[in-house]
């Protein structure tokens, strides 16, 4: 079937109509969207530079990497937002399902365009990449198929990622974490005991951020101390530095959507996205010898100026078809470019490392040309393959599975 037909198919059409009845959409927050793809083209930007950096000391666009932080945020407001009062028509199992049509069509294919272009990153930065043969690459995408994360010892490429084709899936994995507890557990929570959860992940928190090291499992951070980076890899240290980073946003982001807490602002979205931009910008503060003060800055920044970015955000209104097609597009273009860049920076970290000696300017044309192709494929992505596919799998596994019932 031509996927791009498949709107105009009569049976289709009827099937939908009949969906709507069931269990009816809601309108978007545009300006939200518009935010999650402003913080995603920033997160390429961030993954370029970093190439250049020893360490988050002397990294250029220094705080790029909160940009991880902000989308638990938002989608832990918008999940509340979409299903908080839709548990008396929706199982657990149905919004299981709607949340693997949303997000693991695209982990297939940023796991497939991290195979395609694996052996590329070949170079000193990697140094697994040509020792690994073909069969266990195979092995690495069936697992990153079925989003299960790989130990150390499974690591193909030499940075203990939890899928060594492509870093950043280490993220949606704790996104789909944040979606188990919220349908069996958390959902259940009233506004109160969701207030005491919320409070009590902001211990963990300012753990990280202050390096105060609670559970005695901080004690290896030495140039990532006083900072949030981590949470990629399967081991005791990483693993509670993404479950922390995890917590406190995605859940505060849900208690914000229950309270309905709202700020309206003129010019919303192009303020937010200012804000946004300055906190990701950052430079690095206090150096390396006051470390904490880069450790309060992100904390300031998590538990309290990005809640009130998504307050001003869902309480803004955008006027103009204009503006509103740019955040609809950034929405779209955030998640696909978010899962599919990676492995073009792979190869831009393998392209310096072999070439120490070219100009300048080459860099400048590579490190332009890599964000412009991260952008190109993941526009390509988003209209060839995970808008249809996505169509294809709500008309076969969410429209038809309503209309049986």
């Amino acid at each position: 079937m031509d996927f791009f037909a498949l709107k105009n198919n009569a049976k289709y059409n009827t099937l939908m109509k009949m969906s709507t009845n069931t269990l009816s959409s809601k309108p978007r927050y545009e300006i939200l969207d518009g935010l999650r793809g402003v913080a995603a083209m920033l997160v390429v930007v961030y993954h370029l530079l970093e190439t250049y950096a020893s360490g988050p000391i002397d990294q250029k666009l220094n705080h790029g990497y909160l940009a991880v932080d902000f989308f638990f945020l938002l989608s832990g407001f918008v999940i509340g937002y979409a299903y908080d009062d839709r548990w008396g028509k929706l199982s657990v199992k149905d919004f299981f399902v709607r949340r693997l049509v949303r997000l693991q069509p695209m982990a297939v294919m940023g796991t497939l365009v991290g195979a395609a272009l694996f052996y590329f990153g070949a170079c000193s930065a990697f140094p697994l990449i040509l020792e690994t043969p073909w069969w266990k690459v195979v092995i690495i995408i069936i697992v990153g198929f079925f989003m299960f994360p790989t130990p150390p010892s499974m690591d193909i490429r030499g940075w203990w990622e939890v899928n060594s084709l492509n870093g950043p899936m280490w993220s949606l994995m704790w996104e789909y974490l944040a979606n188990i507890l919220y349908a069996l557990f958390i959902r259940r929570f009233s506004k109160l005991g969701l207030t005491i959860f919320v409070v009590l992940a902001s211990y963990l928190t300012i753990d990280i951020a202050f390096n105060i090291d609670l559970f005695g499992l901080l004690s290896e951070r030495t140039k990532y101390a006083h900072t949030f980076i981590g949470g990629w890899s399967v081991t005791p240290e990483q693993l509670y530095i993404g479950i922390s980073r995890l917590l406190y946003p995605f859940f505060m982001g849900l208690l914000l959507s229950r309270l309905n807490a709202l700020i309206r602002i003129k010019g919303g979205f192009y303020w937010c996205s200012l804000f946004i931009t300055a906190i990701l910008v950052m430079p690095r503060i206090g150096g390396t010898e006051h470390m904490w003060m880069n450790g309060a800055y992100e904390a300031i920044v998590v538990l309290l100026l990005f809640p009130i970015i998504v307050m001003m955000g869902a309480g803004s209104q955008i006027t103009g078809s204009r503006s509103i097609k740019v955040c609809q597009f950034l929405g779209d273009i955030s998640y696909p470019l978010y899962i599919t860049h990676f492995p073009l920076i792979y190869m831009q970290i393998a392209w310096v490392g072999n070439n120490p000696d070219v100009p300048f300017g080459a860099h400048v044309f590579m490190g332009v040309s890599v964000f412009l192709l991260s952008l190109a494929v993941a526009y390509a992505c988003m209209r060839l393959y995970d808008e249809p596919v996505r169509e294809w799998l709500r008309l076969h596994f969410i429209v038809k599975n309503k209309t049986n019932k």
